[in-house]
């Protein structure tokens, strides 16, 4: 029997099979040996075949080849991978300028790995009835930064429903994961698209200026237009996974291009004479931001990195 994961709670997945019903299932024990090098061998958004018990349990016993997925590593000292859905045909990525301020250099690193496994993604600027006029200039000069690069980018209002129709028509047909930070209103904007959920929110905690988790585990909800919307758990940090010195540029879009006129076949973009990246950063053709992402990406070779929960 085949079915679509659209639950995963880290013991059990739900999968609605391709008769439309839903079937609780457990990981047959010898699966996770087949060299998934992933702390959650199935995602939410694998399309697998299930076997039923006569007692009446189920057992997925195979996943069908993904088309893409999006992975970052596990937040455990394990070198694994944590595979956060699979089979999109895009991201939302929700960031917030304030009360939570997300980061580039999260955002950068997020971009990249959706670049490495061929996932387009969507920025949206979330929060943006609540911007004084300094972060509402910020917001502009982010928003224009990354429309240059190849981003599209929306400034919304989930709370007040602001953008929201935008968005709507964007995720009509589409399988979309929605990910950021804990805090972002990614909960808000899931309740503002379809009101009949009623997800938990969370107040923001004051004292950092930082989210609380709300969703625990990840889902995928069906959309009255069509297409299917994910809902993953808020994180922190994004660590890169599986990604080669040499390749990290590549998934920078400015950064590949003008890496073509480099000197050398193997540059890093850090020190070499005749890096036409380090001219073009020069010449404020390449944000300094997204060129401070790269490096700190560059340096996640050193494996302590994420052992001693930095970001």
């Amino acid at each position: 029997m085949r079915g679509l994961v659209i639950k995963n709670t880290g013991s059990w997945y739900q999968v609605k099979t391709d008769e439309g019903n839903l079937v609780d299932c457990k990981i047959k024990g010898n699966f996770r040996l087949k060299g998934i090098r992933s702390t959650n061998p199935v995602a939410v958004g694998d399309y697998v075949f299930i076997v039923m018990n006569p007692e009446g349990t189920a057992f997925i016993t195979e996943i069908e080849d993904r088309k893409n997925y999006i992975v970052r590593k596990a937040t455990n000292l394990s070198k694994q991978s944590h595979i956060l859905a699979a089979n999109l045909d895009q991201v939302l990525l929700v960031v917030t300028v304030a009360r939570p301020e997300t980061s580039t250099v999260f955002i950068d690193r997020f971009l990249a790995g959706a670049e490495a496994y061929r996932v387009p993604v969507i920025l949206l600027f979330n929060k943006v009835d609540d911007l004084d006029e300094d972060e509402r200039r910020y917001l502009d000069g982010l928003m224009n930064l990354y429309q240059i690069i190849g981003y599209p980018c929306h400034a919304i209002s989930a709370k007040k429903g602001e953008g929201l129709e935008t968005v709507r028509a964007l995720l009509k047909d589409k399988t979309t994961l929605l990910s950021g930070n804990s805090g972002v209103g990614k909960s808000t904007f899931i309740n503002a698209i379809l009101p009949g959920l009623q997800l938990r929110t969370a107040e923001i905690s004051d004292m950092h200026e930082t989210g609380m988790h709300t969703t625990t585990f990840s889902e995928m909800f069906e959309l009255p237009d069509g297409g299917y919307l994910i809902d993953t758990p808020g994180i922190k940090g994004f660590g890169t996974f599986d990604m080669e010195e040499e390749e990290i540029g590549h998934y920078f879009k400015e950064i590949f291009r003008f890496s073509a006129d480099c000197k050398y076949g193997n540059c890093t973009h850090t020190h070499e004479p005749g890096c036409a990246v380090l001219k073009a950063l020069e010449e404020h053709y390449i944000s300094e931001s997204r060129y401070q992402s790269y490096l700190s990406m560059l340096e996640d070779k050193d494996e302590g990195k994420y052992r001693n929960g930095k970001k």
